[in-house]
């Protein structure tokens, strides 16, 4: 891709002009959503300077909230807070420019990770959102801008879209000096794309196997009559019917993503950014393993009814307002509020016969609502010190979420292993299976330093301090007794010392740590005690060109107090005792020569059950392997007749799996070969064809309990028109 700074009287290409009117009938039909049975969008960006460079960084340089030049990223705020280079962060950091979604056209937030190293799909739970396994420990939520998706909730209810996407960073190990809660494998930041005052726009229809469609576009410029006042539109809506067999339904999906830039002064910026998604999917377990193993004759089969869907909305919106007292000190205030709810209705496979033939179900229906806010107000001074330079945040955050989720249940007819078919079974009465409330308040008081030692080293110190309370109460039909509000409190420190032993090579340690709040829903349970972690890490970051990196790094985490699926009461989890991940990982990203680019990963990582009373100690973590890898790289034309011709390649290696804690059956390692072929037709205009999965391989995904393991999708094509401004 060419990135490319367009003039503001530019003319209007006449494809893009068809390709939104085009999309005005499909968007007013219906906005039905989607859901990521494999896919979502991304399109081609435009690299142009955005209303607010941070002081000191010259115009259409990047910076940790903007445009990437290629495959390679320089700078990200995920890991400090503040716009830093990669190379002088103490912990390893990935990112995913939105360069790598457009040429592999990911339309899955699981697909874009997936050129991380030690990054692994997790599970969509049933088809309604995403996690993921980093470093060998589940995730299941994520931060955008570097707020954090509602805590009070175990996951997000609607799958991510990319329409927005500008980049997707993993910040590896515990972060919690820095967002308080969080899991200690990593943290997801997610990247919005901001506005401009120059005219953008870039819009793409794509069509696909298995009567997968999409439309989706984004749309910037200054706001008529307000001076300094930029905004954005970004949108996406498709429809997905999958390669299962969902008994004739479909996924869909709508989001909308509007968002505003303002500078009331040269030392001023406000910014807004709201998010609205509106999902209805098809209720999908997947597929279940039988005598240790998934059987994969049918990648199809389908053990649920027509009934089983699920509907999703997911609200937020996050204003951020800076303030340049002077070069020296900058004062930043972010405030954040979410909503959303969803609501389902599904067969659900509750165990196999003695004979393995037949699998009975239940019917299960759940209800939940969740909301909260979180202020953010921090301060950055940058100063010289007993001769030692300083970048110091000071930070306050407060959190209030709450969530109550109802779910029932009722009796539902078995149906065959290996020749389910549905349309045969309508629920009956449902009776209270669980009635969880949960309730987070909590107040984080953190400080920072990045000290620059001279003679090459660097030093970081951090340390947060987490006070407030939790109510958490589970009733069942047998359990009354309501609990009080339990007292949470944690001390969370880091420290990180980096040595530029010379320009093109960093090498890097660290210590950090984690404090989560128990989210999971834990049968019969009340206040159960959070969760924490803590990690020590060593790296390397060598430049072999300016254009070119390789980050390396070991790990070693220890995490305690941890939520795992109840082997006995399905749809719960139990609090393990500690869990252990060691492991080690390398990953690759830039430009090899003009035209070619290149990312990826591989990771070798050890996840296993290190102190348990109900968990055999020794038993490997869930959906965790030991070795995993991915590369995809391509070529585009140069110059000559072809010039704007482009092709890609990619490969993606994952080893075995437990599918749960337990060790009770193991899914296989694969091997995917995907494939890419695009063309600039003009600045303006790319049409481009993706393979996946070009061996036709069978394999599962994402495995997460025994009655939940999604298959990956067969080979597939898809086609993309995009047009730009």
């Amino acid at each position: 891709m060419r990135s490319t700074t367009c003039p503001a009287n530019r003319r209007r290409s006449p494809l893009l002009v068809a390709l939104l009117a085009g999309a005005a009938p499909i968007l007013g039909a219906g906005g039905a959503g989607a859901q990521e049975s494999g896919e979502a969008i991304a399109l081609d960006t435009i690299t142009v300077a955005g209303p607010s460079q941070p002081a000191g960084i010259p115009p259409f340089a990047e910076t940790a909230t903007g445009p990437v030049q290629g495959y390679r990223a320089t700078r990200s705020a995920t890991a400090t807070k503040t716009d830093t280079p990669l190379r002088d962060i103490p912990q390893t950091v990935n990112v995913v420019p939105r360069e790598v979604l457009v040429d592999r056209q990911e339309t899955r937030l699981t697909d874009a990770l997936l050129n991380v190293s030690n990054v692994q799909p997790g599970g969509t739970i049933q088809g309604r959102s995403d996690t993921f396994i980093i470093r060998g420990f589940r995730t299941q939520t994520y931060a955008i801008d570097g707020v954090f998706m509602n805590q009070a909730s175990n996951f997000y209810p609607v799958q991510r879209d990319l329409a927005d996407v500008e980049r997707i960073e993993v910040l590896k190990g515990p972060a919690s000096v820095l967002y308080g809660r969080g899991d200690p494998g990593g943290v997801i930041n997610i990247v919005t794309r901001q506005p401009s005052l120059v005219p953008t726009a870039d819009a793409s229809i794509q069509g696909g196997s298995f009567g997968f469609r999409r439309v989706q576009g984004s749309a910037s410029g200054p706001v008529p009559g307000v001076d300094g006042v930029a905004a954005r539109l970004s949108f996406g809506t498709q429809v997905d019917p999958t390669f299962r067999d969902l008994a004739g339904r479909d996924n869909s999906r709508f989001f909308i993503a509007p968002a505003l830039t303002w500078n009331p002064s040269p030392d001023t910026r406000v910014s807004f950014i709201g998010e609205f998604t509106r999902q209805d999917t098809v209720y999908d377990e997947g597929l279940i393993a039988r005598n240790g193993r998934v059987p994969l004759d049918n990648i199809s089969r389908y053990y649920g009814e027509p009934f089983s869907r699920y509907n999703a909305n997911a609200n937020f919106g996050t204003l951020k307002v800076e303030h340049d007292f002077n070069e020296h000190l900058m004062l930043r205030q972010v405030l954040n509020a979410q909503s959303g709810s969803f609501d389902a209705i599904a067969a659900r496979a509750t165990g196999i016969s003695a004979n393995g033939l037949t699998v009975t179900r239940r019917t299960t229906a759940a209800t939940s609502t969740y909301a909260s806010v979180d202020s953010q107000t921090e301060l950055v001074a940058k100063f010289d010190f007993l001769g030692l330079r300083h970048t110091t945040l000071l930070g306050v955050e407060y959190f209030n979420g709450y969530r109550r989720a109802v779910t029932t249940q009722g009796a539902l007819s078995s149906v065959s292993f290996l020749n389910p078919v549905p349309g045969l079974a309508l629920p009956g009465a449902l009776s209270l299976q669980s009635d969880l409330k949960q309730k987070n308040e909590l107040t984080g008081l953190y400080a920072q330093d990045q000290i620059d030692l001279g003679y090459g080293l660097q030093l970081l110190l951090g340390v947060r301090y987490d006070t407030g309370t939790q109510f958490y109460f589970s009733r069942t039909p047998t359990s009354r007794t309501i609990p009080p509000d339990q007292e949470l409190s944690g001390v969370s420190p880091r420290v990180g010392l980096i040595y530029r032993v010379v320009e093109p090579l960093a090498l890097y340690a660290s210590y950090t740590t984690s404090f989560k709040p128990q989210t999971a829903n834990v049968f019969n349970a009340a206040n159960p005690p959070p969760e924490t972690g803590e990690q020590i890490e060593v790296g390397t970051r060598f430049d072999f060109t300016p254009d070119l990196s390789l980050t390396a790094s070991v790990f070693d985490i220890t995490r305690n107090n941890v939520a795992a699926n109840d082997p006995v009461n399905t749809g719960f989890s139990i609090i393990t005792g500690q869990q252990r991940s060691k492991g080690v990982e390398a990953d690759l990203a830039g430009t090899i020569l003009p035209g070619w680019k290149v990312i990826g990963g591989v990771g070798y990582t050890d996840a296993r059950v290190t102190r348990d009373t109900t968990i055999p100690v020794g038993n490997r973590l869930e959906a965790a392997p030991l070795f995993s890898g991915s590369v995809w790289t391509t070529y585009q034309v140069q110059e000559g007749v072809w010039r704007g011709l482009g092709v890609g390649a990619g490969l993606t290696y994952v080893g075995s799996r437990f599918g749960d804690i337990t060790n009770t059956y193991k899914v296989g390692a694969y091997t995917r070969v995907d494939a890419a072929v695009f063309y600039d037709l003009n600045e303006h205009a790319r049409f481009s064809l993706n393979l996946k999965n070009l061996t036709n391989a069978r394999y599962i995904e994402q495995p997460f309990n025994q009655f939940n393991n999604l298959p990956g999708a067969p080979f597939s094509v898809l086609a993309t028109l995009t047009a730009r401004l």
